[in-house]
């Protein structure tokens, strides 16, 4: 089911957080031990402990489940599709180009 990948964001999210394993335990009142368990794909987090990961570095479930999750980044879309139907062409290019900038800014590559 490619479980692992949770770790590997979880890791990926806090490096890009700048934040240390042990950084992120004290945070989340985890071990270091723990954390370091979870990004190896060896533990997945009990519900609770995942809000507080997802918390602490910043994070939506969504951006952290993304190799395993299907649909939630389909139904934001469609919502965003949905509230930008009465925008004009000329909008919605520069509401693209703002979000482009923030993917680049947040070292996303476009």
């Amino acid at each position: 089911m490619g479980l692992e990948s949770i770790g590997k964001n979880i890791r990926k999210f806090r490096h890009h957080r700048g934040l240390r394993q042990e950084d992120l335990a004290e945070i989340t009142g985890l071990s270091t031990n723990y954390i370091g368990a979870v990004e190896r794909g060896e533990k997945i987090p009990a519900l609770e402990t995942f809000i507080d990961i997802c918390n602490a570095l910043s994070v939506t479930s969504d951006m952290v489940l993304c190799d395993v999750l299907h649909e939630g980044y389909r139904i934001k879309v469609s919502k965003l599709e949905e509230q930008m139907e009465n925008v004009s062409v000329e909008d919605r290019k520069k509401i693209i180009d703002v979000v482009e900038v923030l993917l680049k800014q947040s070292n996303y590559v476009v």
